[in-house]
């Protein structure tokens, strides 16, 4: 067995898809990078729907007034105005289903103030495979948490994207290999056989 090969307990496993909103992917989705993140991530849905993995959307948002989103000093201000109308639904393409979890998340990573924790050690997952969009924001915040709270990471290495090429590859060559293990989506699919 060769160290890119990958077997993974569908039972055991989460596949956590990072932000596929309306609001941001509107940022890039109609780059040829986003089209490909969106099919991907729909793959790896895909896939672990027929295997019987868990899946989990998330996405951010928060209350009108922002008041329940952070706030402290930094050079570049957090956002502090309403999201526009469907700025946090979840794009159709991802086919929500009823045994899907949904997390709404209020700041970059998914487990800070959510239950993500709870549900996926509830369900006794603890293989998280992560994609979505931004991989040096909300995908590489999730990570660390899920990292610090010892969870198995597996990164789809093409089912996410950044805000710029250079933000990307950092998180993919400098920080994922790390904390987890990078693949690709037809390698994860292949996995979850």
């Amino acid at each position: 067995m060769s160290e890119l090969d990958l077997k993974l307990d569908p039972r055991r496993t989460a596949i956590v898809v990072i932000d596929l909103q309306m609001g941001i992917v509107a940022l890039v989705g109609a780059s040829p990078q986003g089209k490909s993140v969106i099919a991907n991530s729909v793959r790896l849905l895909s896939a672990a729907r027929h295997a019987g993995a868990q899946p989990v959307l998330v996405h951010v948002g928060g209350s009108p007034d922002g008041a329940d989103r952070l706030h402290p000093p930094t050079d570049v201000p957090p956002r502090t105005t309403a999201f526009p109308a469907g700025w946090t639904d979840l794009i159709p393409e991802l086919g929500r289903q009823p045994g899907d979890l949904v997390v709404l998340k209020r700041q970059w990573g998914a487990f800070y103030g959510t239950d993500l924790d709870l549900q996926l050690r509830r369900r006794c997952l603890s293989t998280i495979v992560l994609c979505g969009i931004a991989t040096e924001a909300g995908v590489e915040s999730t990570a660390r948490d899920a990292y610090e709270l010892g969870y198995e990471l597996v990164f789809a290495s093409d089912a996410m994207t950044g805000m710029s090429p250079e933000s990307h590859s950092n998180s993919i060559e400098r920080i994922f290999p790390r904390i987890g293990r990078v693949r690709t989506t037809d390698q994860i699919v292949s996995a979850l056989r």
